[in-house]
């Protein structure tokens, strides 16, 4: 896989790989939007709602778009990993939850699924 970035660039685009996900991050405020915005989306494969719902960190993928990785609390010491596309700009397309992890905890990694 090539190195995206370089030329003497330090941070997270100095060290992506093409197709491979960034390091873990901690949640943003647009991580957070981006995990309230895909909410009832889950909430409704769920069958439930979610009183807790804040991001804790996220990592990326750039493909034709962008997969985001995020580690979202939903209350007591539960934690879910979601996949959530954000395609190209032009495409004009609303945010999608493209697939989700549950029973996770604080501590387990967020990994490519």
């Amino acid at each position: 896989m090539a190195e995206v970035g370089g030329g003497g660039r330090t941070g997270a685009a100095a060290t992506m790989l093409c197709g491979g996900t960034s390091a873990a991050r901690p949640a943003t405020k647009e991580t957070q939007q981006m995990a309230d915005e895909v909410k009832p989306q889950l909430e409704e494969k769920e069958g439930k709602k979610f009183d807790v719902f804040t991001a804790v960190e996220f990592k990326t993928q750039v493909v034709a778009g962008t997969n985001y990785f995020i580690k979202v609390h939903v209350g007591n010491d539960e934690f879910m990993h979601l996949r959530v596309f954000r395609s190209l700009p032009h495409e004009n397309k609303p945010l999608s939850l493209h697939s989700y992890q549950s029973s996770k905890t604080k501590h387990d990694e967020l990994a490519f699924f």
